[in-house]
């Protein structure tokens, strides 16, 4: 069952059954067969199929997400009992939220393959909200967020703060200012992050604080196209620390003062609650743990 499970997971993913098949290094009629296998143990059909397309109908969304967590906590299974054996090794599934995943992430790992080179992590960067959630249904051993989250069923660990200011051009007028007023922020277009994202909650929480909310505003998927079209003069935005640092020192980007900033919001480990944990991901965690940011605080 496992393996019908995979194969119709990389189906689905790949949309295909010939990059499906290449992916697997099977051939298209051993997938085909998997997959008719499957519809039959499940009693229906569970793709639609044409010369153009293969994709999930409402009963193959169902066996989906259940697949792809039964194949999570089969690989978790296995290593477990690998741990118990063998020095750290396994694979080793990691989600981050773009700040920490684009400009913290890549020097742990870079550490943790250089003193653990058995452990092969795979790396998902998406908005925080999308992160916790790949967690809670195990398509991930362990997430890295931004902001506040309650959740009974996650084990939910701040182990760092980050701290964020409202960045600007050095040709915009506000950037030969020694005060700024709220009107001042008014009357900016606000480029912000879009919802779910860890980002985006510290600047509505910022909003609040100061007491206005922007009248212009332009909201886009990516802190690297934030940043780029700040210093094209096209707004104004709050970003973190890490993610505007060399920009700051190579003075293409500057930071405002306004009382209030610079905002502060946790990094946060997460796993599921009443887990057992890998090796590999115990030593994952302790790395992020010990390699703190610049600019960050327990």
């Amino acid at each position: 069952m496992d393996q019908q499970l995979r194969v119709f997971v990389t189906v689905a993913d790949r949309q295909n059954f010939s990059r499906a098949a290449e992916e697997l290094h099977m051939t298209q009629p051993a997938v085909s067969q998997y997959i008719l296998s499957l519809e039959r143990t499940i009693g229906t059909k569970l793709l639609e199929r044409s010369n153009k397309y293969v994709r999930l109908n409402k009963a193959g969304e169902i066996v989906y997400h259940h697949a792809r967590e039964i194949l999570g906590l089969y690989t978790r299974m296995q290593s477990l009992v690998d741990d118990l054996m063998n020095t750290p090794s396994g694979h080793l599934t990691i989600g981050a939220s773009y700040t920490y995943g684009e400009y913290v992430l890549p020097h742990v790992i870079a550490k943790l393959r250089k003193d653990y080179p058995l452990i092969t992590p795979t790396i998902t960067i998406h908005n925080s909200t999308v992160i916790v959630d790949l967690v809670a249904t195990r398509q991930l051993d362990v997430g890295i967020v931004e902001g506040e989250y309650v959740n009974d069923k996650m084990c939910i660990e701040p182990f760092a703060d980050d701290r964020m200011y409202v960045i600007i051009s050095p040709g915009h007028r506000l950037a030969s200012k020694q005060e700024v007023s709220i009107h001042d922020l008014m009357e900016e277009t606000w480029i912000v992050r879009e919802e779910g994202s860890g980002t985006r909650e510290a600047a509505e929480k910022m909003f609040r604080q100061l007491q206005f909310q922007p009248q212009k505003r332009m909201e886009f998927g990516s802190t690297q196209v934030i940043k780029e079209s700040v210093e094209a003069g096209l707004g104004i935005s709050l970003l973190s620390y890490w993610a505007i640092r060399k920009e700051r020192q190579l003075g293409t980007l500057c930071t405002l003062k306004i009382a209030g900033t610079p905002v502060t919001r946790d990094f946060s480990l997460v796993t599921k609650s009443n887990e057992f944990q890998t090796r590999a991901l115990e030593i994952f965690m302790d790395l992020i743990r010990s390699h703190l940011p610049e600019g960050s605080h327990v």
